[in-house]
């Protein structure tokens, strides 16, 4: 397992975070979404196989940039 930690400087609610999790919740290998408001980090553990460039289009997908961090 791997653990891939963003930086999401829009994150501002749990909304936020739901929509974050729910989009890349949904990527093949991973197991965990953390997201953390008040940090706006997000944390995710995945497969070493998962594309990290596949995590980063989720977040973006649901509306967020992903910076890496």
């Amino acid at each position: 397992m791997k653990i891939t930690t963003f930086t999401a400087p829009e994150i501002e609610c749990q909304g936020c975070a739901s929509a974050i999790k729910k989009s890349v919740g949904a990527i093949a290998g991973v197991s965990e979404v953390q997201v953390d408001v008040d940090a706006k980090r997000v944390t995710i553990q995945h497969e070493d196989a998962t594309p990290v460039s596949a995590i980063t289009a989720a977040v973006e997908k649901a509306g967020f940039s992903a910076l890496e961090a």
